[in-house]
């Protein structure tokens, strides 16, 4: 065995001549493990709503999106486009337009996204999962085209769940000129029906913005015939998802670019992670100052074993192997503080997870989910354990060297 480790070893678990020091030393791993707690149940309640977010997107956005690497719009007809939809892989590939317009509706008015798809869109996504209302899942019947709203949409605009009259939606005309005594002269115009549902999405970027429509209809109104905003796709099960995109993205070359669903709210997601950063930074911080502790405790036991000191000296002991004595003593107060602590953060994430004991709001059903999220990642646990070692290694060096060459030195 390490012959500074043993010693250590026995320093940590032996009875010291000062009851003190035995006592600062369990206050050092009692900080270090509350510390550990902490950072490990935070880095999984953000797992938890990051995979909760994630969740929901996956019902209205494709598992793999084609767009335009410059402009908003290119040919539906661009070979490209074309081999993409014909590898074996993709079961359903579907061609949207999408762009802003003014809706209103019996005098209400609010800017949206007008998301014109093809009919099989309903195969492409989970979209009926999330339809609430009598009617059916449609875009268009004969020369009539549906408007399926997001659920806060239909609030701000009072349509309900069934609208009762056309819904009018207005877009800038992209050609030609117009009689500037005669505003509405610059638009295009066309009417919106209900088929009788709503989609839920329970994002605010959806559900407060969206309407989904025939590719037709947005083809018309934004003046894009012929033209697509996207290809979006769906891949066949059993299908390497990470080779097709690949494979997809060395057909687009430069002209295109291949979104994967997180890679489609990009936004969202990187803000979830400086959150999670942010956060992770502030508890090492605390860390830190839990691990001050380690030194108190180090400094009161240099001091009592001075006499133990200079028996191991006599005894051969070389000044780098006491000195490594006392570093290793820090390093199993910080190691023994993690495992304690990520033991018992991984157990308050158990019972989290099972039984819900913080609840988000003071009533059930205030929110999506009744109590905070919960979702341990074993890269997290590593990352935690590691940063204690190395704080408290780090905090303790130089007290450590400092104390003890002043002893030696004595």
């Amino acid at each position: 065995m390490n012959f500074p480790f043993f010693i250590a070893r026995r320093y940590l678990f032996s009875k010291k001549s000062t009851h003190a020091i035995n006592v600062i030393s369990g206050i050092s791993v009692i900080g270090v493990a509350v510390a550990t707690m902490a950072l490990v149940v935070t880095l999984s309640v953000f797992n938890g709503f990051h995979d909760l977010v994630a969740s929901f997107f996956t019902d209205f956005d494709p598992q793999l999106k084609v767009v335009p690497a410059e402009g908003k719009t290119v040919a539906a007809d661009d070979p490209i486009l074309t081999q993409i939809k014909q590898l074996p892989q993709i079961d359903v590939a579907t061609e949207s337009v999408e762009d802003m317009a003014l809706a209103i509706y019996k005098g209400r008015q609010a800017m949206v996204v007008v998301k014109g798809v093809e009919d099989n869109f309903e195969q492409l996504t989970h979209i009926s999962d999330i339809l609430l209302g009598d009617g059916e899942f449609g875009l268009h019947a004969a020369n009539m085209d549906y408007g399926i709203l997001g659920i806060r949409l239909a609030e701000i605009l009072g349509t309900g769940y069934t609208y009762d009259e056309p819904l009018h939606i207005y877009a800038p005309r992209r050609e030609g000129q117009f009689d500037i005594s005669n505003p509405e002269d610059a638009f295009e115009e066309d009417e919106l029906y209900s088929p009788g549902v709503l989609f839920n999405v329970k994002q605010s970027k959806y559900d407060k913005n969206y309407i989904l429509t025939s590719i037709g209809f947005a083809r018309r109104i934004f003046g894009q015939q012929g033209m697509l905003s996207s290809l979006e796709l769906r891949l066949k099960p059993g299908s390497n998802f990470d080779g097709v995109k690949t494979e997809i993205k060395k057909i687009c070359g430069d002209k295109y670019v291949v979104k994967d669903r997180f890679e489609q709210q990009d936004d969202t997601f990187k803000i979830m992670k400086i959150e999670k950063l942010i956060a992770y930074i502030f508890l090492t911080f605390i860390l830190m100052v839990a691990c001050f502790n380690i030194i108190g405790s180090l400094s009161m036991l240099i001091i009592d074993k001075k006499d133990d000191v200079v028996t191991l000296r006599n005894l051969g002991a070389s000044d780098k192997q006491i000195i490594r004595i006392f570093l290793f003593e820090g390093r199993l107060i910080s190691a023994i503080g993690a495992i304690l602590g990520i033991s018992l953060g991984l157990f308050l994430c158990w019972a989290q997870q099972r039984f819900g004991i913080v609840a988000l709001g003071s009533s059930s059903g205030s929110f999506i989910i009744n109590a905070y999220p919960v979702s341990v990642h074993p890269e997290d646990i590593i990352l935690v354990f590691f940063t204690v070692l190395l704080v408290g290694f780090l905090s303790v060096w130089y007290p450590v060297n400092y104390f003890a060459k002043r002893l030696l030195n004595a």
